[in-house]
């Protein structure tokens, strides 16, 4: 049986609160505002003593009020248009990466994030940052030294194991230099 995401358990959590509770988000949003507590934590022990959820459900909701009574696991494909929001122009680029990452890693999944890209097969092993003039594809390649190509990673969102990266600005840089480096980082993820 597959795992659910947590854009699923979000969702199935928002769905079945007016059943489970007699309010709907948008009350509890209003109640959580009305209540005058500001830290997430004591929100979350607010929504466990005297709204009766238990610890993930109050997390849950607490972090969707977080966010503006927003989803926090919004879908994967509204989580990369938000990161084309100000990078429009880098779709093309962007598409050029995954259909690159794809020829040389068949097998590897695309799973947007909140601030980027992760590139997985069962670990992580590339991440992205789509920057509005630029592409960051970073890989975990350990003590590798930095040269002039690879740099040291400079990502916001993945793992601290994504320690080098390739900043890329136009698809003809998408060459057997970076699919070694892939290489290397998927072996060590693995």
């Amino acid at each position: 049986m597959a795992q659910k995401t947590s854009g699923e358990i979000e969702k199935e959590f928002i769905d079945g609160l007016k059943e489970s509770t007699g309010k709907d988000l948008s009350a509890w949003i209003k109640d959580i505002d009305a209540c005058g507590i500001a830290k997430r934590n004591d929100i979350i022990k607010w929504l466990k003593d005297d709204g009766g959820f238990g610890h993930m459900n109050a997390s849950l909701l607490a972090g969707i009020h977080a966010n503006g009574g927003k989803p926090v696991y919004a879908s994967t494909d509204v989580l990369l248009d938000n990161q084309f929001a100000k990078a429009a122009d880098m779709r093309p680029l962007y598409e050029a990466f995954i259909e690159f990452a794809a020829k040389h890693f068949p097998g590897s999944t695309v799973v947007p994030k909140k601030t980027y890209v992760s590139i997985v097969d069962n670990r992580e092993f590339a991440a992205v940052n789509i920057k509005p003039k630029e592409l960051r594809i970073g890989f975990d390649l350990g003590d590798r030294p930095f040269d002039d190509k690879i740099e040291k990673a400079k990502l916001t969102g993945p793992m601290p194991r994504i320690s080098h990266m390739f900043v890329v600005t136009d698809a003809k840089q998408l060459d057997k230099e970076i699919a070694d480096v892939m290489k290397q980082s998927h072996s060590r993820c693995h």
